[in-house]
C-alpha cells in the first residue's frame, strides 16, 4: 500500500505544536506519535510507539469507523512507559462515524511490535499453496465424495455440488484466509481485532480440533497396520486360511468354483473386522474391551511423524508438505490408470456418473452437497486463519482461494473415478450390480472394497503398498494442519508463556492428542471413531463458521473487511463477494445446520446398531466445544465496566489495533 507524503507529513517529527496550532489539514506530533488529518485517516507509530483502540474510550463511541480513523491522545507515550502531558490534540474527525483511541504505552507496545515483525513466513509461496492444498485434500476426498455423488444422482450431484461451492463453500475459504493475512493472528487472539465478544470461537475451535485429532489419526493408524502388513508376497486379506477367518469366509476370486450367498463374508472384510479392529471382542459403545497393543504402536509411530514435522514451525511443516503434499497425486494417476483398465471398469463408471435428475428435487441431496464442499474445503477450523497468518502481507490470498479450492474440488471428483473403476471391476468379478459392491461406506469403501480389489490384481502387493502409503500420507498434512491452528492459536494468545516454549509446547500437545485416541484404540474403538466423526466436529463446526461469518459480516462490518482486502491486494471484493459473505453464506450454514439438526443420522456399523444414548452422548460432545463461545460472552460482559449497553458497546468494538506494514513504519489500522 502506498501513499504519497504530502509537505505536512515531512515536517519533523521534533516539532511541537499547541492545542491551537493543530489546525484542520494539519497533522499534531505527540512524543513521537504522529496524528494526521481524519481525511488521510491514518496513524504513524515510531520506535516501539503504538496507537491501540481504549476501551474505555471506546464506549463513548455510539458507531465503528469503517477504515483507518484518526487518533486522539489523552496520554502519550514518551518510549519508556511514562506518561507526559500533551502537548497537543488531533482534531476531531469530521466523518459520521468516530473513534477514540488512547494510547497503550511502554512494554506492551514494545513486545507487540517485536512480535509482529520476528513472527516467523513461508519460506517460498510454494509451501503455502502446499500447505493449503495437503490439508483440504484429505481422506474424505478418496471415500467420502464418490459415495455421496452416487448416492444422490451420480452425475446430476455435480449441479447442487457446484453451486454450493460457488456461493457457500469458496467465499467462506476465502474470508478466512483474508481474516488470517490481514490479521497475522491464530483463531484466538483474532478476536481482540474483530470483534472481541466472539473469542469464545477461538477456544471452541480449538477444543474441536483437538477432538478431530483423537480420532482422525487412529484412522491413519488402520492404513499404517495395513501398510505394514503389504509387505508380503501375498497380501494377508486374500485367503481364507488365516487364524482369524470363519467359517463364513468367502473367496470368490480364487480359481475353484466358489458361489457368493448371503452370508458370504470376503477375507478383505474379515481381515478388517477381526484382525485389525478386533469388533468381535467387544460388544459396542457400553463394552468397548481392552487397547489393541498393535494399533497403539501404529498411532505412536505417527504422532512421532507429526511432532518432528510441525515442532519448529511452518517452515519445516512447509518442507513436508512437499512430500505429503504432491506424492497422493502421483498414486492417484497411478490407480486411476490401472482401474481403467480392469474388466468391467466402465460399469463403475456409468454407475458413478449416471444422471438421476429426480434426485434434485429432494431435500437432503442438497444438504449433502453442501456439508461434502463445506467439510472439504475445511473452514472453521482455525487453519486457515494459521497458515494465511504467515504470509506476507500483500500475498494474492483471493488468487490462492481460488486456486486451492478448485484443486480441491477436481481431486474429489477424479478420485470419484479412481474408486469406481475398482468397484466395477470388483462387481464383474462378482457377477452382481455395482450397487450392490458399493454398499461400504466411509473408511469400509477403503479398507475393504477397495483393499480386496487391489489384492487380487497382478503385482498386488505393489499396489498396495503405494495405495495406503497415499491415504497415510493424506492423514499426515491434515493432521499438521489441525495442529498447527491450536498451536499458532494458543501461541499468539499467551506470547509471553509459550513463543519460546514451541518445542515444549507441541510435545504437550501431541501427548494430550495421544492419550486423547486410546479410546479409539480399543477393540471398540471403530464405534467410537464413528460416534465422534457423525456428532463431535459436524454441527459444532457448522455453528462455529455461522457464527464467525455473522461477526465479521454483521459486526465488524463488510465495508471494514473489504477495505482490509483492498489494503493487501489493491482493490476491494465485488458486491458477487459481498453479498455471499453478509447473506448468503451464513443461510448456506444455518441450512445445513438445522438441516442436520431435525434429522440427526441413525448410527449402524457392521451389525451394531447406535443405541439412542449415543446419541445424547454425541450431541453432548458437539456441544462441549460450542459451549465455550457463550460462556465467553457472559464472561465479557461481566468483566466489562459501564453500563448494560456500554458493556455492549466496549464488547462489539475491536480492542487492539491491526498494524499494517509500510515500509519501515508501522501503521495501525483500527
Amino acid at each position: 500500500m502506498e501513499k504519497k507524503a504530502t509537505g505536512k507529513e515531512t515536517e519533523p517529527l521534533t516539532c511541537k505544536k499547541d492545542a491551537s496550532d493543530c489546525n484542520k489539514g494539519e497533522d499534531c506530533k505527540e512524543n513521537g506519535l504522529l496524528v494526521r488529518n481524519p481525511k488521510s485517516a491514518l496513524r504513524l507509530v515510531e520506535d516501539g510507539n503504538k496507537v491501540h483502540p481504549s476501551q474505555g474510550d471506546k464506549g463513548q463511541a455510539a458507531q465503528i469507523s469503517n477504515g483507518y480513523s484518526g487518533g486522539q491522545s489523552s496520554a502519550p507515550c514518551n518510549g519508556m512507559g511514562e506518561v507526559e502531558d500533551a502537548q497537543c490534540t488531533a482534531p476531531a474527525a469530521t466523518t459520521t462515524t468516530t473513534t477514540t483511541t488512547s494510547t497503550t504505552c511502554g512494554a506492551e507496545g514494545q513486545q507487540q511490535l517485536m512480535e509482529l515483525e520476528d513472527r516467523e513466513t513461508w519460506s517460498k509461496k510454494i509451501d503455502f499453496l502446499l500447505s493449503v492444498i495437503g490439508y483440504a485434500v484429505d481422506l474424505g476426498n478418496v471415500w467420502r465424495f464418490p459415495y455421496i455423488c452416487y448416492q444422490n444422482g451420480g452425475g446430476a450431484f455435480l449441479i447442487p455440488y457446484t453451486i454450493m461451492a460457488i456461493f457457500g463453500g469458496i467465499p467462506l475459504f476465502y474470508m478466512e484466509l483474508a481474516l488470517g493475512q490481514y490479521h497475522r493472528n491464530g483463531c484466538i487472539s483474532i478476536w481482540r481485532k474483530i470483534c472481541p465478544i466472539f473469542k469464545g470461537i477461538g477456544f471452541a475451535i480449538c477444543v474441536i480440533d483437538l477432538y478431530v485429532a483423537s480420532y482422525y489419526n487412529t484412522i491413519m493408524a488402520w492404513a499404517f497396520y495395513y501398510l505394514i502388513s503389504s509387505f508380503t508376497t501375498e497380501l494377508p486379506w486374500t485367503s481364507c486360511t488365516n487364524a482369524w477367518n470363519t467359517g463364513n469366509c468367502t473367496n470368490y476370486f480364487s480359481k475353484d468354483n466358489v458361489s457368493w450367498s448371503p452370508h458370504s463374508i470376503s477375507p478383505a472384510e474379515e481381515f478388517y473386522t477381526r484382525q485389525v479392529l478386533q469388533v468381535h471382542r467387544s460388544d459396542g459403545l457400553d463394552d468397548l474391551g481392552g487397547i489393541s497393543w498393535q494399533l497403539t504402536l501404529c498411532l505412536l509411530l505417527i504422532f512421532t511423524i507429526v511432532y518432528f514435522s510441525i515442532w519448529k514451525g511452518v517452515k519445516t511443516s512447509g518442507k513436508v508438505v512437499w512430500v505429503t503434499a504432491t506424492f497422493p497425486y502421483i498414486i492417484l494417476f497411478i490407480l486411476l490408470v490401472r482401474g481403467a483398465t480392469l474388466p468391467g471398469a466402465w460399469r463403475g463408471v456409468l454407475y458413478y456418473l449416471k444422471p438421476d435428475w429426480q434426485k434434485l428435487f429432494a431435500t437432503e441431496v442438497w444438504v449433502d452437497a453442501a456439508a461434502q464442499i463445506f467439510f472439504s474445503l475445511g473452514p472453521g477450523f482455525g487453519v486457515l486463519l494459521a497458515y494465511a497468518s504467515y504470509n506476507k502481507f500483500h500475498n494474492n490470498c483471493y488468487q490462492d482461494a481460488l486456486v486451492t479450492s478448485t484443486v480441491n474440488c477436481v481431486t474429489s471428483f477424479v478420485s470419484g473415478f479412481v474408486i469406481f473403476t475398482v468397484l466395477g471391476y470388483m462387481a464383474e468379478m462378482r457377477n452382481e450390480d455395482v450397487s450392490e459392491v458399493a454398499k461400504d461406506t466411509g473408511p469400509s469403501l477403503l479398507f475393504i472394497t477397495y483393499a480386496e480389489a487391489i489384492a487380487n490384481m497382478p503385482a498386488s502387493t505393489f499396489f498396495a503398498i503405494i495405495f495406503f502409503l497415499m491415504l497415510l500420507t493424506l492423514g499426515l498434512d491434515s493432521t499438521f494442519a489441525g495442529l498447527e491452528g491450536v498451536i499458532t492459536g494458543v501461541l499468539d494468545e499467551f506470547p509471553h508463556v509459550w513463543s519460546k516454549r514451541r518445542e515444549l509446547f507441541v510435545l504437550g500437545l501431541i501427548i494430550i492428542c495421544f492419550l486423547g485416541s486410546l479410546a479409539t484404540l480399543t477393540f471398540g474403538g471403530a464405534y467410537v471413531v464413528k460416534l465422534f466423526e457423525e456428532y463431535a466436529t459436524g454441527p459444532a463446526v457448522l455453528t462455529v463458521v455461522f457464527l464467525e461469518a455473522v461477526a465479521v459480516s454483521w459486526f465488524y462490518g463488510i465495508t471494514q473487511f473489504c477495505n482490509d482486502v483492498k489494503e493487501m491486494l489493491g482493490s476491494a471484493p465485488g458486491w458477487y463477494w459481498r453479498v455471499c459473505w453478509v447473506a448468503i453464506s451464513p443461510i448456506f450454514l444455518l441450512f445445513v445446520t438445522c438441516s442436520f439438526m431435525s434429522n440427526p443420522p441413525e448410527l449402524r456399523l457392521f451389525d451394531y446398531n447406535y443405541p439412542y444414548w449415543t446419541t445424547v452422548v454425541g450431541y453432548c460432545i458437539g456441544t462441549s466445544s460450542v459451549i465455550f463461545i457463550p460462556i465467553y460472552m457472559v464472561y465479557r460482559l461481566v468483566i466489562t465496566p459501564g453500563t448494560f449497553k456500554e458493556r455492549i458497546l466496549k464488547s462489539i468494538t475491536p480492542e487492539t489495533a491491526t498494524e499494517i506494514p509500510f515500509g519501515d513504519i508501522r501503521m495501525n489500522a483500527v
